[in-house]
């Protein structure tokens, strides 16, 4: 078990986006952020306050998250640093890096010279099966995207946290690291073997009762040349009843790949529904999630109806504005 409350590290994050996890785990379970760690050059801030590690432990922090996701997942030697300097200080450190804290000989020695838990959240821990295909009982809705870290977490969580408030039976089904530390389970989708990803997705959505939903949180994009696996893993895997779809209206190009162009939700929504149709036929799109924290309000609601207009799907921002019309999509399946 990952021992709460959090001291989010954000290291030098190049941004705001860099910062995902912290950022999700402030937004879903605010009462685990005691505050924030920045380093010289951290261009991220979750808005609440900056603390030393002393500071942080004496308002309670027990583990040190490394609330950073970058490219390739690397702990860089200025964050062994201050990593090192927190197992002294007492704390556990959780991560959900590639780069595995138990794979770095100086964070082992610290952490077992001063009797303290590594938790690498990206670890397997169930040994999956090969996807089958069986149709399970229950139903099951899944966020895809334009893009990478366009919302599609914020979505299924917004969703779920709705669906409760009704009343309605529900569960988010977490396949990231940011799930997982919010949570507390899930499957580590990106660190699964290819061959038993789909599986892994039929694994964390089991049978259950005919009017509960699993809301699948999203990874990656059919559309991004670099997490694109994951997304049919989860596609094929999640066999979903139904489809959010989820994009981010700001961006200029592809996260992280600045040769390529997102696709339109008119693409998404017919790639999505053809490969989620091989395995459930009855699949249907239900509605559309807007990521909006760059547009002001009005520009966003403006959005938001036109999508609606254009695309007879309903459209909100569930953080922003309310999952409430995504919900009621749902119901209607």
């Amino acid at each position: 078990m990952i021992e709460t409350p959090y001291l989010l590290f954000l290291g030098d994050a190049p941004d705001q986006l860099a910062a995902k996890v912290a950022q999700g785990i402030k937004d879903w379970r605010p009462e685990n952020a005691v505050g924030q760690f920045r380093m010289d050059g951290c261009n991220a801030d979750l808005g609440i306050a900056d603390l030393t590690l002393e500071e942080a432990k004496a308002a309670g922090a027990k583990t040190l998250v490394i609330g950073v996701a970058n490219r390739g997942g690397i702990i860089s030697a200025a964050w062994k640093e201050i990593l090192i300097a927190a197992l002294d200080a007492g704390y556990d450190i959780a991560s959900g890096l590639h780069n595995l804290l138990r794979d770095e000989a100086d964070l082992v020695a610290a952490a077992e010279r001063n009797g303290r838990q590594l938790h690498d959240v990206r670890i397997p821990s169930v040994q999956y099966p090969i996807a089958n295909g069986v149709k399970r009982s229950g139903k099951r809705c899944l966020a895809v995207g334009t893009d990478c870290s366009v919302g599609k977490m914020y979505t299924a969580l917004a969703m779920d946290a709705e669906m409760r408030e009704r009343g309605l039976k529900s569960t988010f089904r977490a396949t990231g690291q940011t799930g997982i530390l919010i949570t507390g389970g899930g499957v580590p989708l990106d660190a699964v073997i290819a061959d038993f990803m789909a599986g892994s997705i039929e694994y964390l959505t089991p049978d259950n009762d005919a009017d509960h939903w699993d809301l699948i949180e999203g990874q990656g994009s059919l559309y991004h040349v670099s997490y694109s696996g994951v997304t049919m893993a989860l596609v094929h895997g999640g066999q979903p009843d139904a489809l959010i779809l989820c994009h981010e209206p700001t961006r200029a190009h592809m996260r992280g790949l600045p040769d390529y162009q997102q696709p339109s939700l008119t693409e998404l929504r017919d790639t999505a529904l053809t490969l989620a149709r091989v395995g459930n036929p009855a699949c249907q799109v239900v509605g559309i999630s807007v990521n909006t924290q760059h547009m002001n309000e009005a520009d966003a609601k403006a959005y938001l109806a036109e999508l609606e207009r254009d695309m007879a799907l309903p459209a909100t921002d569930p953080f922003r504005f309310g999952a409430e019309k995504l919900v009621d999509a749902l119901q209607a399946v």
